[in-house]
């Protein structure tokens, strides 16, 4: 029969050893995985921000939530990872869709973390969200339509050019991220508003980065498709606001 000193001292031991193990699992993920250090980064700032803006008890709670939501998605995705390439190292259709999942899980968190903030950040800069509606609604609906229009044609005719064999997938330049970045610029142009087009930044940067984690396109592939989003919806913007007038 074991003695309650003994007990007492073994459950010490274990309690302690699990909490050098967990810390080893954030550290090692921090180490050996991009997506968690820009997570976290991303998080850092944002409780910074919190701070310095003195939100309430409760909102501070909410944001703290939202940021240690995507923290944990992100571990649990590269869990998942590890243990897909653990049991099997060769491709899988199967292995694929699972990873795929986590990733999306991750996609979600990071969604609702950037919702949090906007509706936590926007109401302390002075952003009215009654006038950027209206901007929005005064300006010719058909904008939208005709500037993701044409980029979405820019980038598959310069696919065309290069003889790409896959048309919307892969190659040069990133569709993906050309569109998420020209919806940037548009919301840039239309909202006219900070914290707005910073929080659409980061959802495009996210949809960029998840395109070279997935393997189908490379860094030079989402900062050509990134830039040519950007600036054609910026041109094309232009010119049918001022090119009328």
């Amino acid at each position: 029969m074991r003695s309650p000193r003994r007990s007492e001292h073994l459950f010490k031991r274990s309690f302690a050893h699990s909490i050098n193990a967990a810390l080893e699992g954030v550290v090692h993920t921090l180490m050996h995985e991009r997506n968690m250090r820009v997570h976290f980064l991303a998080g850092f700032l944002v409780i910074l921000a919190g701070i310095y803006f003195n939100i309430s008890g409760p909102d501070f709670l909410a944001l703290l939530f939202a940021v240690s939501f995507v923290l944990v998605a992100e571990m649990f995705n590269t869990a998942i990872e590890y243990t897909v390439d653990l049991i099997n190292d060769e491709y899988h259709p199967l292995a694929k869709v699972i990873k795929d999942i986590g990733a999306g899980a991750v996609f979600v968190s990071a969604l609702n973390a950037l919702l949090t903030g906007y509706i936590l950040f926007t109401k302390r800069v002075g952003f009215n969200f009654h006038a950027a509606t209206e901007r929005i609604k005064e300006s010719p609906w058909h904008i939208t339509f005709i500037v993701l229009l044409v980029v979405v044609g820019m980038v598959l005719l310069i696919k065309v050019v290069r003889r790409e064999k896959v048309l919307l997938r892969g190659g040069m330049p990133s569709g993906h991220s050309a569109v998420a970045f020209a919806i940037w610029m548009l919301v840039t142009l239309m909202a006219e508003n900070c914290v707005v087009s910073v929080l659409v930044f980061f959802m495009a940067f996210h949809i960029a980065r998840s395109r070279i984690a997935h393997g189908i396109h490379n860094t030079l592939e989402i900062v050509a498709g990134s830039v040519l989003g950007a600036l054609t919806a910026l041109m094309v913007y232009q010119f049918l606001i001022f090119g009328g007038r």
